[in-house]
């Protein structure tokens, strides 16, 4: 596996200490970010992070709460969690800041960037999205869809891609119906997949871990999500 090092962004008077990953050939390359779920940096996205090194990508897992905290539970990483969400302003400007940062890296095709994110980070990546960002991709996994600031007519540049399940309760239908309403009345390209079976953190094979019945691992799909992420980041990359 491709090794992870350390990269840091400052915004808001604080450092925030992601990890990234690159290919093994010389660039300047596409990059994706991989925004991380409510815990904070942890095994998935570094996962996530060198897999998309090996196939091409400079990858970078954003840190968005600062230090690089991974946390093990929600008691845990509920005050930075909610200093964000509670400041929803403030979390799209950091989702453009570690765009910019990435943007900037000597390795980057600035012109050739994706965001995906699992979870708060689906969430996240819609922020930039809906933020006018020049990003060519935004995928969201088992994310949350709901905004206080919809995007604005023809705001988004890229194709958003998201997947939630419909026994996700923080991705109810209402918010789906709304989230689709809101992609349509901004003419963006867009789709919704919504698996039947699937709960909160689908993608996740740790998620029993966290024993509650409301988030469990699902393997089709987790397979049929990321098989149509990588569709979408080799015909708008590369």
């Amino acid at each position: 596996m491709h090794d992870l090092r350390d990269v840091v962004c400052y915004h808001g008077g604080l450092q925030l200490k992601g990890l990234m990953a690159e290919p093994g050939t010389t660039g300047p390359h596409p990059a994706v970010l991989v925004m991380h779920n409510a815990l904070g940096i942890g095994k998935q996205v570094r996962r996530q992070v060198q897999r998309l090194a090996q196939i091409g990508y400079v990858a970078v897992a954003t840190d968005m709460y600062g230090g690089g905290a991974a946390y093990g539970n929600m008691n845990d990483s509920g005050a930075a969690y909610s200093a964000l969400m509670n400041e929803p302003s403030l979390l799209r400007a950091r989702t453009v800041a570690w765009h910019s940062h990435v943007c900037g890296l000597p390795n980057v095709d600035r012109r050739r960037t994706a965001a995906i994110g699992y979870c708060f980070g689906g969430r996240c990546v819609l922020e930039l999205a809906r933020s006018g960002a020049d990003v060519k991709v935004v995928v969201s996994f088992h994310g949350l869809l709901n905004t206080s600031a919809p995007a604005q007519l023809r705001a988004i540049n890229g194709i958003v891609a998201v997947y939630t399940g419909a026994r996700d309760p923080y991705a109810p239908e209402a918010d789906v119906r709304a989230f689709r309403d809101e992609m349509t009345a901004a003419e963006a390209r867009w789709q919704v997949t919504v698996f039947g079976d699937a709960a909160h953190s689908f993608t996740d094979p740790d998620a029993a871990a966290l024993n509650r019945p409301d988030i469990a691992y699902d393997a089709l799909a987790d397979r049929i999500s990321w098989a149509g992420t990588l569709s979408l980041l080799q015909m708008q990359l590369e």
